[in-house]
């Protein structure tokens, strides 16, 4: 009995799924987040820190890309879920080229991987896959993304199936068969984007 019952609690463990939340608060400022990579596809200087942010939505600190790039990233490399979620508050701040704010799964190298992002200028939230640097659109809707404002972006992902959501919304739903293996999570912006990100919460197995 007493092996049937430990069996049962080892079986228990083995299936709970991982979950975490990142708000950046106990993370020295002016550097990047201790346990996390922060990269570019493509070309630039991204420049990725934790700063103080009074308007922060879990005071006191952000996390913040300052720099530019094609698309800077930066992720929680030890973290490797196949299927979960990945959940992130973000305020796109200043951007000629872009305002925009992503999250990032299955992230396999700074090269490959999926991504969901907000543009505040172009208005509109966009699922794209990144294949050896190149990123492709596959699904995209209008909607109203308001700068120097702070937004919820989460994405959900099974197998093929993702569904995005936008400040508590369904933003667009979209299936891709790219990437099928376990991967990290993160967050994303793209060329100018001065974007300041807080809340990073993540779960899955």
């Amino acid at each position: 009995m007493r092996i049937l019952v430990l069996t049962a609690a080892m079986i228990t463990a083995a299936s709970t799924a991982l979950a975490d939340t990142d708000n950046f608060d106990q993370a020295q400022i002016g550097s990047p987040p201790p346990n996390w990579t922060c990269g570019v596809t493509g070309k630039g200087s991204p420049v990725w820190k934790v700063e103080a942010d009074q308007s922060a939505p879990s005071q006191p600190n952000v996390l913040k890309q300052s720099g530019s790039g094609t698309f800077p990233w930066c992720v929680k490399k030890d973290v490797s879920i196949k299927d979960g979620y990945a959940e992130v508050k973000f305020k796109p701040l200043e951007g000629r080229e872009d305002e925009a704010g992503g999250v990032v799964w299955r992230w396999k190298d700074g090269d490959n991987y999926y991504v969901a992002r907000a543009n505040a200028l172009e208005n509109n939230v966009t699922i794209f896959h990144t294949v050896k640097g190149n990123r492709r659109q596959f699904k995209s809707v209008n909607m109203k993304v308001s700068p120097n404002q702070w937004h919820t972006l989460r994405v959900d992902f099974d197998a093929n199936r993702f569904k995005v959501l936008f400040d508590g919304k369904v933003a667009l739903e979209a299936t891709d068969d790219t990437f099928k293996e376990p991967g990290a999570v993160g967050v994303w912006t793209k060329a100018d984007s001065v974007t300041a990100f807080d809340d990073f919460s993540f779960g899955g197995k």
